[in-house]
């Protein structure tokens, strides 16, 4: 069946810039590889895609309807039709000193992050470095070798998909799912629990679901602490408390010892006069002539 807006693909692709014939992008191992942009921590697989959603440009998804799964094509993008013509006026100079004031040493061709958007590194001169909010790819002819995969029918892979698509940084065979026709529950793995932006993930994936399963009433997300961590984490309130278990024992038992320590404490400093007792005997021999001695 030729495919149609809204559908579920898995794609693979390789892009290269016309002008210049250079690899850019790719799904493929193998052509990272031969292209030398191949990156440690990617990973390379299928591109999930939802036609008519622009996970790819619009108009390499526009050209991709009506098309039979498994077909493999070539199809050219003008600037207009990719990422637009450069404009002039997203070039921007910024204080130096504002790089390193996040510890970042500008270096021409850099990608980096300023006010919340993506930038290119143009140049780095006396204070100033020329910043470029143009997209990587804007101006250039793109053009994509792509094949169509899979047209994905099964309900829970798309409802696992649209996932992993929100948390990327977790396989989405680790996501485990139960549900019905009005409810689904969403069980986290623990290595998620702790991701940056995981409740605006979970809010995105809510989000999607509702508007492809229309029939979906409740969402909801599981996650489980296993016991082993808590047990980890309750050896030191133990040790703690029979430390002070011992302490405690180890206390004299007779409240009297301590005032008998008082008044015994006086008498081994008997031939030791403090300034407030000389002032006092003082005093009294200034009255009577004589220096009374006592206890």
């Amino acid at each position: 069946m030729p495919i149609k807006e809204g559908d579920f693909l898995l794609v693979n692709y390789t892009l290269k810039v016309k002008e210049s014939g250079e690899t850019v992008d790719t799904t493929l191992d193998t052509v990272a590889k031969e292209a030398r942009i191949h990156k440690e921590d990617n990973v390379y697989q299928p591109k999930f895609v939802v036609i008519g959603e622009e996970y790819l440009p619009k108009s390499l998804e526009e050209s991709l309807v009506g098309t039979e799964p498994g077909t493999k094509r070539t199809i050219e993008l003008t600037p207009e039709k990719g990422y637009g013509a450069r404009d002039p006026g997203k070039m921007r100079l910024v204080p130096l000193r504002r790089f390193r004031e996040k510890g970042i040493d500008p270096v021409p061709g850099e990608r980096v992050e300023l006010e919340g958007r993506p930038a290119v590194i143009r140049a780095v001169g006396a204070g100033r470095v020329q910043v470029d909010y143009n997209h990587p790819l804007a101006g250039r002819t793109l053009v994509y070798d792509i094949s169509i995969e899979q047209v994905m029918e099964d309900r829970d892979d798309k409802i696992l998909s649209l996932v992993s698509r929100r948390i990327p940084e977790v396989t989405k065979e680790k996501f485990d799912i139960t549900h019905d026709e009005s409810d689904l529950t969403i069980e986290v793995p623990e290595e998620a629990f702790y991701l940056s932006g995981l409740q605006v993930a979970k809010k995105s994936i809510t989000a999607d679901l509702q508007k492809y399963f229309p029939r979906l009433n409740t969402i909801a997300f599981r996650e489980i602490y296993k016991r082993g961590t808590a047990e980890a984490k309750s050896e030191v309130p133990e040790a703690t408390a029979e430390t002070k278990a011992e302490t405690r024992e180890a206390k004299p038992e007779p409240k009297t010892a301590p005032k008998k320590a008082e008044r015994a404490a006086p008498k081994k400093s008997t031939g030791r006069r403090s300034p407030s007792t000389t002032s006092k005997r003082r005093s009294q021999k200034s009255k009577t002539g004589t220096e009374e001695e006592t206890e």
